[in-house]
């Protein structure tokens, strides 16, 4: 970008935020009452951005209010947890049901085991399964029953990657990591991850995987890649797990079952506890069986709230009577539509600019480039997206700061079509300063 391009775009920037803080009075009081009791007036990381974040008070179908009386458009859905919604109407109807049994029962229940069943019927990989309270759970029970499967240490996993709070990969990793002895490879590459593995291939317990990179940009993982990883798992005799707490929603039975590839393990997340915490991770039955408690050698694996009735009511209420195959279906051509749509007006008006993603999830980039890995992303800045962002909700779309979109049920033609022209609206005000197709 040429320097007073890139000027106009930082004094663009500037304007916008000015304008959204004076916006957001309600919500500049709040932050500053929160930062009294949590560092930064956080805990949650990606909700925050500068100079601070919205606060929402209200949400419903897929709509939501901030505490200045804004409505918007929620294009976010809880980051592909919210796929039901807000405040579906079954899904409540659940909620109360199960509270008039009493919630914390100290015992087994029968809602445990039918949604393990329901989820085994969309997975069927998943022989035996396990609930956790979050995706990052899933995985980190995951890995451990790899590494203790196969008396290894070693975890391959990608640059870019995002499997939990403390199972981050973006930039190579994060200090708050787990400790497992992890090799980075390079997202897409079948070649290099060869070579990064083939000094270490006896001691390679896993290779943790998304079929599509989620918070490192939606990037699909290459069919022949996927299925090069599944032979070297087979090769090394390490465990794969697909990572599907966001692909899931993909098709009824999640990424895997589009690509027929056959993963050891699988970790489920988000929309499947119906909008409350949830997490799940299951596979091959001869690894599961390893936390049979019945077993004199057996894994424990505790959690006071994996089997709550609240999780597993509203689970079983939206897998049964929401999410059927037809609007799982319905919901990812719409986001085929969208992001098509988009990209045809990037192209049209001749701004670097472009959507990644599968079905109803996509992130936007301020790039032209073919993106393979997040290291494709190198020299975009960061500023033409964070510009879109404060563009978007200023026209009442809310999104992701860092781009990101996971269009929910509610989120119909109406809506979609409302988004296209809010960011056709956008291009056609900042083509100036937005970076120019190469």
């Amino acid at each position: 970008m040429f320097m007073d391009q890139a000027t106009s775009l930082s004094s663009a920037l500037s304007s916008a935020i000015a304008r959204y803080s004076a916006r957001n009075p309600e919500s500049s009081r709040l932050q500053a009452e929160a930062e009294t009791v949590m560092p930064g007036g956080n805990t949650r990381t990606v909700l925050f951005f500068p100079p601070f974040p919205l606060y929402m008070v209200r949400g419903a179908g897929c709509r939501l209010w901030d505490a200045d009386g804004h409505e918007y458009l929620d294009a976010l859905g809880e980051y592909t947890a919210g796929l039901y919604g807000h405040s579906n109407p079954l899904i409540r109807r659940a909620l109360a049901d199960a509270l008039e049994g009493g919630l914390s029962l100290s015992a087994h229940t029968a809602r445990e085991a039918a949604l393990a069943r329901e989820l085994q019927r969309r997975f069927p990989v998943l022989e035996l399964l396990r609930f956790t309270n979050s995706g990052t759970e899933a995985n980190l029970l995951a890995l451990s029953v790899a590494c203790a499967h196969t008396a290894r240490r070693k975890i391959l996993v990608f640059d870019g990657a995002y499997h939990g709070g403390v199972l981050t990969f973006g930039g190579g990793g994060s200090p708050v990591n787990v400790p497992h002895e992890f090799l980075v490879a390079r997202y897409n590459d079948l070649g290099a991850t060869r070579a990064t593995v083939a000094a270490h291939r006896g001691e390679l317990a896993a290779i943790l995987v998304e079929p599509m990179m989620g918070s490192g940009g939606c990037i699909p993982g290459e069919p022949a890649f996927l299925a090069g990883l599944r032979a070297l798992a087979d090769e090394t005799g390490a465990l794969l797990i697909f990572d599907e707490v966001m692909t899931s929603r993909l098709s009824f039975g999640g990424r895997q079952a589009l690509l027929g590839i056959k993963p050891d393990l699988t970790t489920l997340g988000k929309y499947f506890g119906g909008g409350l915490s949830f997490g799940a991770f299951g596979g091959r039955a001869d690894v599961m069986a390893r936390f049979d408690p019945r077993r004199t050698d057996a894994l424990a694996h505790a959690g006071t709230f994996n089997n709550n009735v609240l999780t597993m009511a509203a689970g079983m209420a939206g897998l049964t009577q929401v999410l059927t195959l037809e609007a799982l279906d319905e919901v990812n051509e719409r986001g085929e539509r969208l992001r098509a749509s988009a990209n045809a007006v990037f192209a049209k008006h001749g701004v670097a600019l472009q959507f990644t993603g599968l079905g109803s999830l996509m992130n936007l980039h301020a790039t032209d480039r073919t993106i393979n890995s997040p290291a494709d992303l190198a020299g975009s800045d960061p500023q033409v997206k964070e510009l879109v962002f404060h563009d978007l909700l200023e026209r009442g779309i809310y999104m992701a700061r860092r781009g990101f979109v996971a269009l929910s049920l509610p989120f119909g033609d109406t809506e979609t079509e409302a988004l296209a022209a809010a960011l056709e609206g956008v291009v056609r005000e900042r083509k100036g300063v937005l970076p120019a197709r190469g």
